[in-house]
């Protein structure tokens, strides 16, 4: 790697993983902070009502010990799975470190699923505990195996969160976590099938903190918002396990997306590291930065999905503070950044991380050369890098290579490098949609499309969009006795978001009378999708990072 980058390439050569012998975050990091600074300000919780609490790190201690008293006395011990379904409220922070402390697995889940959703994740993780809000307890009626049922401001049958936290001691002796431990499971989207169950080690969660610091920065006087759903992987790493591992404050906003209360808020309470997805940066830019005092701003970042050149200029200009892109998976988080002091280039997803070696490889696992596309791989060990995907080792081994004797993890990504290192995202190797940083597997809609007695056969594809990256699109034949038209579009879109998470719901629907399909039979799904890009100017090819 050239030495114009001095800093940057700096830190890449000179790191190193030094994995400490036990590692529990609750312990290490949050209990760390509170012995040290007990009345840090580590969350900064408001919401669209106008509500507002602040928690230092002295009470998240407290909190998170009373959760894992409260989980103990429940029955729940190490090891076992944990479903957390909550919306941006502090009870997530506490929940989730309380289930660190114990040993337990959390589970974090958005609040868009649906009962068969949720349904899913426990029956496949053996989860035998739940957190949800008293608003969503209705998805968990007649699932069994939930011994556990804890609800934030109280249900029938189900344990009232706070009323229960007060009654448990404030003491807590955590476990020690051995680095490769289980620590969290993220379900993700796959091509085929059901979504997977990501499990992630100990280790990983002590490693995140490489992305807060040479990608954001981040330092103790910070105050960082990233807006991610409490699901998402994403949310672990930049609101949790990154921030307070730099002993960084976090904003947590409970409100739906308005782009005047996004800059309201950040001048308001003096944001410095913002984090949003693509789509809300391509609202952003629109809005008329003048009215705000973001004095206090000094770095942007993205992942997810790519964000447009053009909304990175325009970002610039408006505010004075670079927006600096991200590439990163549930299977790995983030290994490729634009970091600081590194040039950004428009359409590079950015640089290798420190501790992380990127290669490009062939069909055969050989390396490739720069400006040649091929499959985007991670070398291993590398302690970022899942254990692998829950009870399916055969999946697991698959996304392994081996080539003259270094093992790599094929992320499904298709990549070139330039000759300066910089990496360029092409599209994904398998039918994964990515829209507006969601990740979307097309049998899951395809399942719940096919459900309705209208649908004969249906595929589902990403389909280019300016405000999204892509869109669900669903192509369907249909029985004798419907029409296509309108109505039945609505219906359609209707009855998906009643059988599965709403995100998940065609936005485009075509009638057809065949679908693509090989002599075989298997259905065609890439054909379909080169047909919605083929529409496109050349220059306007897929490019968004998982």
């Amino acid at each position: 790697m050239p030495d114009l980058m001095t800093a940057y390439a700096n830190a890449y050569r000179r790191f190193r993983w030094c994995l400490p012998a036990t590692f529990n975050f609750g312990r290490d990091v949050v209990d760390a902070h509170a012995q040290r600074q007990p009345d840090k300000l580590a969350l900064l919780w408001c919401d669209d009502s106008g509500a507002e609490r602040r928690y230092t790190f002295g009470e998240m201690r407290t909190l998170s010990n009373r959760f894992a008293n409260l989980l103990a006395g429940a029955g729940v011990r190490r090891g076992d799975r944990v479903i957390v379904m909550l919306p941006r409220i502090p009870q997530w922070q506490v929940a989730m470190v309380g289930c660190l402390k114990l040993g337990a697995v959390p589970i974090p889940c958005i609040e868009m699923l649906t009962a068969k959703d949720v349904g899913y994740r426990i029956g496949h993780a053996g989860a035998t505990a739940v957190v949800a809000h008293r608003d969503s307890v209705g998805k968990f009626d007649g699932i069994p195996g939930i011994g556990t049922r804890i609800a934030v401001g109280g249900a029938p049958g189900w344990l009232d969160f706070d009323e229960a936290l007060a009654a448990c001691d404030a003491d807590f002796a955590c476990a020690d976590m051995a680095p490769d431990e289980p620590a969290i499971l993220y379900y993700t989207s796959g091509s085929t099938g059901n979504p997977k169950g990501v499990l992630h080690a100990a280790r990983a969660l002590y490693s995140w903190r490489v992305a807060a610091s040479d990608w954001q920065g981040l330092r103790e006087d910070d105050l960082m918002w990233c807006t991610a759903d409490t699901g998402w992987s994403k949310a672990g790493t930049s609101i949790l396990f990154g921030p307070w591992s730099a002993g960084t404050a976090v904003l947590f906003y409970n409100g739906p997306f308005d782009p005047a209360t996004r800059l309201e808020l950040m001048a308001r309470h003096g944001v410095t590291v913002f984090c949003g997805a693509a789509t809300e940066f391509r609202h952003l830019v629109n809005a008329r930065f003048a009215d705000y005092d973001l004095g206090r701003l000094r770095l942007a970042v993205s992942a997810g999905e790519a964000v447009n050149p053009e909304v990175v200029r325009r970002w610039r200009e408006g505010t004075g503070v670079e927006l600096r892109e991200g590439y990163g998976q549930t299977e790995t988080l983030m290994t490729v950044v634009n970091p600081p002091g590194a040039p950004v280039r428009p359409g590079a997803m950015g640089l290798p991380l420190p501790g992380s070696t990127l290669a490009i490889l062939d069909e055969q696992g050989r390396p490739l050369p720069p400006g040649t596309s091929g499959q985007l791989a991670l070398r291993l060990p590398n302690p970022q890098v899942m254990l692998g995907y829950w009870n399916d080792p055969d999946l697991t081994a698959s996304t392994r290579v081996q080539h003259e004797g270094a093992e790599y993890l094929l992320t499904g990504d298709l990549a070139h490098a330039d000759a300066d290192g910089y990496l360029y995202y092409d599209g994904r190797s398998d039918d994964i949609i990515s829209s507006a940083g969601y990740r979307i597997g097309p049998m899951e809609v395809e399942n719940a499309l096919i459900e309705h007695p209208a649908v004969l056969e249906c595929a589902v594809v990403g389909s280019p969009d300016a405000e999204r990256g892509e869109i669900v699109k669903a192509f369907v034949t249909l029985r004798p006795g419907f029409e296509p038209g309108d109505a039945l579009v609505r219906a359609l879109q209707d009855h998906v978001k009643q059988v599965t998470a709403p995100y998940k719901y065609p936005r485009a629907i075509a009638f057809v009378e065949a679908l693509p399909k090989t002599a075989s039979g298997k259905l065609m799904r890439r054909l379909l999708r080169e047909r919605e890009y083929a529409a496109l100017a050349p220059d306007a090819s897929p490019r968004q990072p998982a």
